[in-house]
């Protein structure tokens, strides 16, 4: 049986090997054309096609496989899933400082702050807390002083004594809960979905009530695992969008 043939990639050494094999890999197979092969080459094979070990590819294939992408069996190989969902969430991977980064350059303005009971959707982030620090920020293109976005932070109430809200009109949360507060941040979970305008987001973000919104949650951790903050952020459909550039050095 003949096997899928997958693209080739030229590997940058600053990510995770296995990660960019997996994003490769699955590139190629939701772009395949139905005529192709169902049957994936061997993991040594593979391993060879990328440059990997095999070890290395072996990761690559169990990111496909938890997302739905492929299954493997024992002795017969691995097969792509001709019926696989293409809308399956993706793992993007980047540095705090890149995050940091994106989340720069809007004039944001500080519309309000203080302790809120935790919202009912975000409990499962701060259990035992009955209460968390909540920041509203308004984000303007700097040049136009057209709204972007519109952002609420959900903070962890032992942190809020230890932040100045002139730095939120600055600086993102991300960057004050590090280089300002001095937390040890491990990594930061970000989903994106669309979304209609409520009556607020649209009064906020001056758009029709129910057109299309981008609606993003950020859940940043410490090192043991613990969520210090939740950003949930309401971005115009119309002027936003989320670009992932992929350092080819």
């Amino acid at each position: 049986m003949t096997s899928f043939a997958p693209d080739s990639i030229v590997l940058n050494r600053k990510l995770p090997l296995w990660y960019q094999v997996s994003q490769s890999l699955r590139a190629s197979i939701l772009g395949r054309s139905p005529r192709d092969p169902l049957r994936l080459p061997t993991e040594e094979q593979l391993a060879g096609h990328y440059g990997v070990s095999v070890l290395t590819m072996r990761q690559a294939l169990k990111e496909l496989e938890d997302e739905g992408l492929i299954t493997r069996h024992r002795r017969r190989g691995t097969f792509i899933e001709p019926h696989a969902r293409r809308g399956a969430p993706v793992r993007l991977l980047g540095s705090v400082d890149a995050i940091v980064a994106q989340q720069s350059g809007m004039k944001a303005e500080l519309l309000d702050h203080g302790t809120t009971p935790v919202p009912s959707e975000l409990g499962e982030y701060f259990p035992g807390l009955p209460e968390v620090a909540t920041y509203h920020r308004l984000r303007c293109d700097e040049k136009t002083g057209e709204p972007t976005n519109h952002a609420r932070n959900h903070v962890r109430p032992e942190l809020a004594a230890r932040i100045d809200p002139d730095d939120l009109a600055r600086w993102p949360m991300t960057k004050v809960l590090r280089d300002v507060v001095g937390m040890d941040i491990s990594r930061i979970t970000d989903t994106v979905e669309a979304r209609l305008a409520d009556p607020e987001t649209a009064r906020l973000l001056e758009v029709p009530l129910l057109s299309p919104i981008l609606h993003y949650t950020g859940i940043t951790y410490d090192g043991s695992g613990r969520v210090l903050d939740v950003a949930v952020i309401h971005y115009r459909g119309d002027r936003f969008s989320f670009t992932v550039t992929l350092d080819a050095t």
